[in-house]
C-alpha cells in the first residue's frame, strides 16, 4: 500500500479533472458488467481503478470509494475474502487520512468476521490490534476499554504478540516495525504528550 503523505500546499493551481483513456474505458466496463448482473467481474474492474488512482494519480479519496464499491459487490456476492481485502485497503488510507473513526469500524468488522474462521483466524488479532492503535490516537480511555473488548471476544488475541505491545510497549524487540505501524505509533505518542503538556498548563 503506497503510504499517504497529507499535503499542506496551498497552491491555487488548476487541478485536472479529466479522467486518463484507461479510467474512461474501465468505467464503461464496469456499467456494461453491471447492467449484466456480473458483479464479481464489476467489483474487479472497481479495484483495477482503484489501483490507477492510489499508484499513478495518487488520488487516495477516489480510490477509497472504487474499493468500498467493490466491497459492496463481492458482500453481494458473498465473496467475503474478497470483500474485506477491499475493505482492509479502505481502513489503512482512513487511518492515515485521520479519519480513525472510520478505520476502527472496518478493521473490528474484519477482524470479527475472520476470527472464527480456522484458515483466517490468525489474521484477526493483527486488525483488532489495528483497531486499538486507532482507539489510542483519538482516545486513550476508549482504547483500553476496546482492548478489554477484543481480549474477551477473541481469547487468542490475548497471548498475541501485538496485545504485548499495547499492554507493555515493547514491539520494538518484538517485531520490525512497518511505515503504517510506525506512523500510528508516533500520532499515539504526539497525543499522549499533548495530553501531558495540557495537564501541567
Amino acid at each position: 500500500m503506497p503510504f499517504v503523505k497529507q499535503q499542506n500546499s496551498t497552491c491555487s493551481c488548476r487541478v485536472n479533472t479529466i479522467q486518463p483513456p484507461v479510467l474512461l474505458m474501465r468505467g464503461m466496463l464496469t456499467k456494461r458488467q453491471i447492467l449484466k448482473g456480473r458483479f464479481t467481474i464489476a467489483a474487479k474492474h472497481h479495484i483495477t481503478i482503484a489501483e490507477i488512482y492510489e499508484s499513478e494519480l495518487v488520488d487516495i479519496e477516489k480510490a477509497i470509494a472504487h474499493y468500498e464499491q467493490s466491497a459492496d459487490y463481492y458482500k453481494g456476492e458473498e465473496s467475503n475474502s474478497s470483500a474485506n481485502k477491499c475493505l482492509l485497503k479502505v481502513a489503512g488510507y482512513a487511518a492515515q487520512l485521520e479519519q480513525y473513526q472510520k478505520a476502527i469500524e472496518i478493521f473490528e468488522q474484519v477482524a470479527t468476521s475472520t476470527m472464527d474462521n480456522p484458515l483466517l483466524k490468525h489474521s484477526a488479532k493483527d486488525y483488532f490490534f489495528k483497531a486499538v492503535l486507532c482507539h489510542f490516537i483519538v482516545d486513550e480511555l476508549n482504547a483500553k476499554l476496546a482492548l478489554e473488548k477484543y481480549e474477551e471476544m477473541f481469547p487468542a488475541f490475548t497471548d498475541s504478540r501485538e496485545c504485548k505491545l499495547l499492554k507493555v510497549k515493547e514491539f520494538d524487540s518484538i517485531s520490525r516495525l512497518d511505515q503504517w505501524l510506525t506512523t500510528m505509533l508516533l500520532r499515539i505518542k504526539k497525543s499522549i504528550q499533548g495530553e501531558t503538556d495540557g495537564d501541567l498548563k
